[in-house]
């Protein structure tokens, strides 16, 4: 499909609709990738969760308190099972992005403007699992369904500028580096440095068409 079919119409006019299941069930079913499922996440994953968001090295770029206590994880899944669908402006879709029964990580799209059909993306994944791609096979994933299925125009995504990992992630998924924002927000008591990415709908529709060896 192109871009230029809104989230309304999209919904207006989904088989899913006018059959009558509920918007939520509409809007998002579980993605499979050639190694990954990507459905939403239970208070069955806190283990798997719980797994990264207590270490150092995952939290070092995170707002918040650092690593997490398994009460604190418990808390954070609660949050995430909610986030279940894109329905109104603001929601948030948190995915698991689960490999051979495990929770590698997950990614999420924030639906930030309706009028202007833009999301954002974001994403946190357990290091054990680095060096296979599975990270940029979930983004990916998310990416293809937020333009293909769901009809966004652009997204982007936003990280601390010494956040090398996360911004080799977004460059390789084709996203363009938009903008330094200098010393735009308090990270852990300090002004710091924010780099946006981004990726238009026809530039992932023309890079999803093009053959690559």
């Amino acid at each position: 499909m192109g871009g230029c079919l809104s989230p309304a119409w999209l919904w207006r006019n989904c088989p899913a609709v006018r059959a009558g299941i509920p918007y939520a069930a509409a809007v998002f079913t579980a993605i499979r990738t050639r190694r990954l499922a990507l459905r939403p996440v239970t208070m069955g994953d806190l283990d798997d969760v719980h797994a990264f968001q207590r270490r150092p090295d995952v939290c070092r770029w995170m707002l918040g308190n650092g690593p997490r206590s398994r009460e604190q994880s418990r808390e954070s899944v609660a949050a995430m099972s909610r986030e279940d669908g894109l329905r109104v402006e603001g929601d948030v879709l948190t995915l698991a992005a689960e490999v051979d029964g495990r929770v590698t990580g997950t990614v999420e799209l924030v639906w930030r403007s309706q009028a202007d059909r833009t999301a954002e993306i974001g994403y946190v994944f357990n290091p054990e699992f680095s060096g296979r791609g599975l990270a940029t096979e979930a983004v990916a994933a998310l990416l293809g369904w937020g333009f293909d299925e769901f009809g966004l125009h652009r997204v982007y995504g936003r990280c601390h500028a010494s956040n090398e990992a996360s911004a080799r992630l977004m460059t390789r998924l084709g996203m363009r580096c938009e903008a330094r924002h200098v010393e735009s927000y308090l990270f852990r008591g300090e002004w710091a440095d924010r780099l946006v990415f981004a990726v238009l709908a026809r530039e992932w529709l023309s890079r999803s068409a093009t053959p690559r060896g």
